[in-house]
C-alpha cells in the first residue's frame, strides 16, 4: 500500500507550511500530493507549483470539478501538468455538488452519471492526440453546421495515458467509475464497511469492463492526528466540525451524499440528527450529535502503533493508496504527523 498526502484548499492561512509539508513527503517516499478545488482556490495551479518544488513525488487533482471545465481544457491541463512535472500528474475528476455547480459554476446538476462518462470520453480521446471529435447527449464536437473543425492536442503529455480516478460515493457512481476510471477517490472510509460501501460496487464496475481489481487505484482520504492512545477520544473531538460539516451540511437536505454514506454504514438516525441540526444553524449541537464511533473509523487517531494496525485493516480492505490529511496546529505538528504515517506504514510492514 502506498501513501499520499492531501493538501486541501489553498489560501486557507497555511500555505507555505502546505509547500513544507508536500516537500516532506516527497522526502519521505509518498506516493502522490493530491489538491482539491471547490470556490476558492484552483488545483492546477496549485499542483502546478508544487511540482516545480518537489522532485519525485505525483501531484494529483482531487477534483478537477467537471462543472468547471469543458472537457478538452481538462485534457490540455492534464497534458500540460504531466509534461512539466515530468510525468507526474494524476488526474482526479468529480461532479461537485448541486450548490456549487448551479450556484458558482451555473451548470445545471442533472444526470451526473451520464455527463461524466462522456467527460472522460472526451478527455481521454484529446490526450490521444487525435483529432478530436464527439458525439454524446452532452457534448458534440465539433459543433454542427458551424465553422469548427476537428482539432488536435499539441501538447504531447509525457505518457501515452495519464491515469484517471473519479470522486465517488454513491453505489452507481462508484460502479462507474469502476468500469472507466483507473482509480476511485473516497472520503470518510471505514475499513470495517468499505466492502459493503465501495469495494463491491467498484469490483461490479470492473467486471462490467472485463476486468478485475488488479491495477485499480482505491485512494481514501482520512485525516491523522498523532497522540497517545489514551487521548483518543480527544483527538475524535478535534474532527466534529469537519464531519459536522460534511454530514450535516454538505449539497441540500435531499443531496448531501456524505449523509447518505454515513446512513449506508449503519448511522441512519445519528445522520438525521446531524442534518437537523446543522441545517437550523446549530452547528455545535450537529457536532455534539456525532458518535464518536463514526469519527475513530474514518480517521487515523492515537500512536503510531495504533495507526499502524488500522493500516492493516485498510490494506486487507483492498486499499492501495491511503492519503492522509496529517492534522496540527503548527507546521511541527503537521510534520510530526506525515512522518509518523510513514512509520506506521512501515511497522505494519505495509511499506
Amino acid at each position: 500500500m502506498q501513501l499520499g498526502i492531501n493538501l486541501g484548499y489553498w489560501g486557507a492561512g497555511m500555505d507555505a507550511d502546505n509547500l513544507a509539508v508536500a516537500q516532506e513527503a516527497d522526502r519521505l517516499g509518498y506516493g502522490v500530493c493530491w489538491a482539491a478545488e471547490a470556490y476558492g482556490s484552483d488545483a492546477a495551479t496549485v499542483l502546478t507549483w508544487v511540482a516545480a518544488q518537489t522532485e519525485r513525488i505525483d501531484v494529483g487533482s482531487a477534483i478537477f470539478q467537471i462543472p468547471a471545465r469543458q472537457p478538452a481544457m481538462t485534457a490540455m491541463t492534464a497534458a500540460t501538468l504531466d509534461s512539466l512535472s515530468g510525468g507526474r500528474f494524476r488526474l482526479g475528476l468529480g461532479v461537485s455538488g448541486p450548490q456549487v455547480s448551479e450556484g458558482w459554476y451555473g451548470v445545471k446538476f442533472d444526470k451526473p452519471l451520464a455527463r461524466t462518462r462522456e467527460y472522460v470520453e472526451i478527455v481521454r480521446k484529446a490526450m490521444t492526440r487525435e483529432r478530436l471529435s464527439y458525439q454524446g447527449e452532452h457534448w458534440t464536437l465539433p459543433l454542427p453546421d458551424g465553422p469548427g473543425k476537428p482539432i488536435k492536442l499539441t501538447v504531447h503529455p509525457e505518457r501515452e495515458r495519464i491515469p484517471v480516478y473519479i470522486a465517488a460515493i454513491g453505489p452507481k457512481n462508484l460502479e462507474q467509475t469502476g468500469e472507466i476510471a483507473d482509480g476511485a477517490l473516497l472520503i470518510f472510509p471505514s475499513a470495517d464497511h468499505l466492502e459493503d460501501t465501495a469495494i463491491k460496487h467498484l469490483r461490479a464496475g470492473r467486471e462490467k469492463a472485463g476486468k478485475t481489481m488488479d491495477g485499480f487505484d482505491v485512494c481514501p482520504t482520512l485525516p491523522l492526528a498523532l497522540g497517545d492512545d489514551k487521548n483518543v477520544t480527544a483527538l475524535a473531538d478535534t474532527f466534529r466540525p469537519y464531519t459536522a460539516l460534511y454530514v450535516g451540511g454538505m449539497g441540500s437536505r435531499k443531496q448531501n451524499f456524505y449523509n447518505q454514506l454515513a446512513q449506508r454504514m449503519g448511522y441512519e438516525k445519528e445522520a438525521a440528527e446531524i442534518q437537523d441540526k446543522y441545517l437550523s444553524g446549530d452547528k455545535e449541537g450537529a457536532a455534539a450529535a456525532i458518535p464518536h464511533e463514526l469519527i475513530d473509523q474514518t480517521t487515523l487517531l492515537g500512536s503510531v502503533d495504533r495507526i499502524a494496525d488500522r493500516m492493516k485493516a485498510y490494506a486487507a480492505a483492498g486499499v492501495t493508496t491511503l492519503t492522509l490529511a496529517p492534522a496540527g496546529f503548527t507546521l511541527e505538528e503537521r510534520i510530526a504527523a506525515l512522518r509518523a504515517g510513514s512509520d506506521a506504514l512501515e511497522r505494519a510492514g505495509l511499506a
